[in-house]
């Protein structure tokens, strides 16, 4: 049985694997953006492996833009990061990892909102906080979390950083469903309605350490709750806290 925040990875298939074998090859450079790697002949010979298997793993690689198959010359390298493989390892990531990357993400959306907030964006942060309320026995789960989520997406947009609401708009599903782990699990503190005033509170004041800070404390009980519970990576919250305070000076 895995354990709390973690997911078991199944056996990888021969495509799979000779996927993972072309990534690798490529992430150590053995084969540079721009160069023709070997015929798929000489693949299925050096990964023993079928021809089809080869064919197969460069029409993945291909669609997901890692490899450029050029008719009549060969297959090239073309870029060194494939997003199919980050796409895939974040869906593999457990819970203390996503909301570890959560923690960074809200801290810096936070700052970014105190520093560039308008009058606009306060009050749709206050309308926000005012739906979400606080979470309750009788609350109907979904809707607290879509509540939840309207408040936070308001903050990233409060930031008024493209890239940062691009990146929290794409990992928003995957926060839901972690946020949803929480809240489901008698063992994990959640965060409070006091957390999100504090937040708040910090942006309609323009102070973004304070902001940034808040944040943080939002869902540090949470990262050393899971700690504890996992028994991993002790200390991990308070280096979040410290690269929270210093990355972005």
């Amino acid at each position: 049985m895995a354990k709390l925040g973690q997911t078991p990875v199944p056996r990888l298939s021969l495509v799979e694997s000779t996927i993972e074998t072309i990534r690798s090859l490529i992430d150590q450079r053995v084969w540079k953006v721009g160069e023709c790697i070997p015929k798929e002949a000489e693949l299925a010979e050096q990964f023993a492996v079928g021809r089809n298997t080869v064919r197969e793993a460069i029409r993945v690689l291909s669609h997901s833009g890692m490899l450029e198959v050029r008719q009549g010359d060969g297959t090239y390298v073309r870029r060194e990061l494939d997003p199919a493989q980050t796409v895939s390892k974040l869906n593999r990531s457990g819970l203390r990892d996503h909301i570890e990357l959560q923690c960074l993400l809200e801290s810096e959306a936070a700052r970014f909102a105190a520093r560039r907030r308008t009058p606009e964006d306060i009050a749709r942060l206050k309308a926000a906080l005012d739906v979400r309320g606080e979470y309750t026995t009788e609350s109907i789960l979904d809707e607290f979390l879509d509540q939840d989520r309207d408040f936070h997406v308001a903050i990233a947009t409060a930031s008024h950083n493209d890239a940062l609401q691009a990146l929290y708009a794409y990992f928003n599903a995957s926060i839901h469903s972690h946020t949803k782990s929480i809240f489901s699990d008698a063992d994990l503190p959640e965060p409070s309605l006091a957390d999100h005033h504090a937040i708040l509170d910090a942006i309609v004041a323009g102070d973004e350490e304070a902001a940034a800070s808040a944040a943080r404390n939002m869902l540090t009980p949470l990262i050393e709750k899971l700690d504890e519970l996992l028994g991993t990576r002790p200390g991990n919250a308070k280096w979040i806290n410290r690269i929270g305070a210093t990355f972005w000076k």
